[in-house]
């Protein structure tokens, strides 16, 4: 429909410039693209409405009295135009339009066959939104000390589907992924494996390791029946269990402020790394092969994909390398505590005592710091990729990071840096409440697709319909994707949400569940009335005789589908596209409700090929929507 929408202001925009002309008026003229095209709340008055509030000042007249001169224009001087269009009525200060059925349902419907899985991705002019445009797009950033959990799972969707959003309105699109393979978060899982699982555990002291520590290879994720990120992840916890034990113990000495020597020894452990130490290298590369490793297999299992993955391991040197120029420089300075700082009052505000508030760059013995290595990794990704913009898909939580990074990354002197965007989504947690990774209480991502998956299965099952859907546990695994993803998608990033592991299964309201056995149910007719003989009817002729209001209102949510890509990807949301396909989804209900199509063939078969028709584009519309939110389409379900 938008063609005939993107008609109607074009049309009333030669009115208004005819009604200028004939006023004698010097003004600009009135742009097309000027011209706020609007859905009237009754669908009696018209399916657009165009206010004239906007041109009162300007014409000197009021909304009212520019409605009824524009209506008399078109009617006298731009009739021939209109009349393809639809009628065009005044409203009080609109000037409202009932589209021409017939040929917005050849034109919409018709522009779905042609396009196919590229529909949604052209505007009214043919032309893609974003073409020419180069989006990088940071998401997931797992650390390698543990599994992707429900946290990751919702970054990754937001992420994935961003970035199929842009390239569905033209954009190039460069998918990367920062692997956090370094810090004391690593050493932390690194020491818990020599104290649990390695060979020599003796070589832990509590001053730290020994100068004779050699890695020796004990226990592996395949001696213990694990996946290689899941027993990274144990080795987290058993360090916080090691960790807190030590610290129960300082407590009862009246030392708790003393940091306690796994502390201790995972930050010795650290500074090694740095050093080049080979032994700690030799582990640390161990559990990171394991840690990734079993990050990639949840990647490929959720549909989620890479162009290239960056490892702080290999740009935090980078990040060093450009804070000791910007000292040389004058953009950064050296604390009393030999530390390097920056002065980012500017960018954040003062502190709540209202003294000036500092960032520091280096700790004072020289090793890195998150921002640090965020600089080094986006100056190497814009000499990798020269992009028009960068968006960092981060939790709401790293908003203050952000803010000070771009800060600095300018006073550093690079222009690029106003085309550095920060998605920000808020948490998601369970009703059982927060997750904490230290403590073991987050939810492993393959963990709860596989409980989904499980409920799924069991309710195939008790519908008896295995045999039905060929391959259970392949339809199973996809009805948990879709579920998953489609209720992680649903909300505005910005806003925090409950996960709901039931809700999201089931196959009534809105979620992915009924999407998927609306695609499979539209799958069927049209396999069931092509066996009858009847196919889908594209005919001019034919679809001049959908004139019921079901039909009419679900052509025009079709119609929409291009406006709400181009939407989707301005806004970086998917959830506009998630919401779209529910109602695509509840206007087909209606329609197959009230407008049956094999029982009324025997009367017009010219009408039950248009349905089909009709069909056949909600079909395409649905798949080429839920692919760009990661819920895989069912034929069968």
């Amino acid at each position: 429909m938008a063609d005939l929408r993107s008609s109607c202001g074009i049309i009333v925009a030669d009115a208004l410039n005819i009604l200028i002309k004939n006023k004698a008026l010097q003004v600009p003229a009135v742009e097309a693209s000027s011209i706020v095209l609007e859905t009237p709340p009754d669908a009696s008055m018209g399916d657009v409405g165009i206010p004239m509030f906007s041109f009162a000042k300007v014409l000197r007249m009021g909304p009212p009295v520019i409605a009824s001169e524009v209506i008399k224009i078109i009617s006298s001087e731009l009739k021939a135009q209109a009349d393809q269009t639809g009628t065009f009525v005044q409203t009080g200060p609109y000037v409202n339009v009932k589209l021409n059925k017939a040929s917005a349902a050849s034109a919409i419907l018709g522009k779905i066959a042609e396009q196919k899985d590229a529909f949604g991705s052209f505007d009214a002019d043919g032309n893609k939104p974003l073409a020419g445009r180069r989006v990088m797009i940071e998401f997931s950033s797992p650390n390698t000390n543990k599994p992707l959990h429900l946290g990751h799972l919702r970054n990754d969707a937001l992420g994935e589907s961003v970035s199929r959003i842009l390239k569905a309105a033209g954009a190039e699109v460069f998918k990367v992924d920062l692997i956090n393979n370094r810090g004391v978060h690593i050493c932390k899982s690194m020491l818990a494996y020599i104290v649990n699982h390695s060979c020599h555990p003796e070589y832990v002291t509590e001053k730290g390791l020994s100068p004779d520590y050699v890695f020796t290879l004990g226990d592996t994720p395949e001696s213990l029946g694990l996946k290689s990120d899941r027993f990274v992840g144990d080795c987290y916890v058993e360090f916080e269990k090691l960790r807190k034990a030590q610290a129960d113990a300082l407590e009862a000495a009246g030392k708790a402020e003393e940091p306690t020597p796994a502390e201790l020894t995972a930050q010795g452990m650290l500074v090694e790394w740095e050093k080049g130490n080979a032994e700690i290298r030799k582990l640390w590369q161990q559990m990171n092969e394991w840690a990734t490793s079993g990050i990639k297999q949840t990647y490929a299992r959720t549909g989620v994909s890479f162009d290239k993955f960056y490892f702080e391991s290999e740009t935090y040197l980078k990040g060093k390398e450009i804070i000791l120029k910007g000292l040389e420089d004058g953009v950064f300075f050296k604390a009393e505590d030999g530390s390097v700082r920056i002065d980012v009052t500017e960018a954040s505000g003062k502190n709540k005592d209202g003294s000036e508030q500092y960032k520091v760059m280096l700790r004072k013995d020289g090793t890195s710091v998150y921002i640090t290595q965020d600089i080094g990794t986006a100056v190497s990704r814009h000499a990798d990729w020269n992009f028009n913009q960068l968006v960092y898909v981060v939790g709401s939580e790293q908003q203050y990071h952000f803010k000070v990074l771009f800060y600095i990354l300018r006073k550093l002197g690079y222009e690029w840096t106003d085309n550095l965007y920060h998605l920000s989504y808020g948490m998601v947690n369970l009703p059982e409440g927060k997750m904490k990774s230290r403590e073991g209480t987050v939810v492993d991502a393959d963990d709860l697709i596989s409980s989904l998956r499980d409920g799924a299965l069991a309710e195939i099952a008790e519908k008896g319909r295995e045999e039905a859907v060929g391959t259970p546990e392949e339809v199973a695994e996809k009805v948990a994707l879709g579920a998953l993803h489609y209720f992680l998608l649903q909300t505005t990033p910005t806003k925090d949400m409950m996960f709901n592991p039931k809700e999201s299964l089931s196959f009534n309201g809105n979620t992915g569940p009924y999407l998927q056995y609306m695609g499979a149910r539209i799958s069927s007719i049209l396999r069931k009335t092509a066996e009858s003989g009847l196919s889908p009817d594209f005919g001019e002729d034919a679809l001049s005789l959908l004139t019921d209001g079901a039909e009419w209102e679900l052509v025009k949510v079709l119609g929409d589908y291009p406006a709400v890509i181009a939407k989707a990807a301005k806004e970086l949301d998917p959830s506009l596209v998630a919401n779209y396909l529910y109602d695509v989804s509840k206007a087909f209900s209606k329609f197959y409700h009230d407008c049956p199509i094999i029982s009324v063939a025997e009367q017009n078969k010219k009408l039950a090929g248009a349905r089909l028709a009709v069909a056949e584009c909600v079909r395409t519309v649905l798949k080429n929507g839920l692919n760009v939110i990661l819920v895989p389409f069912l034929e069968t379900m």
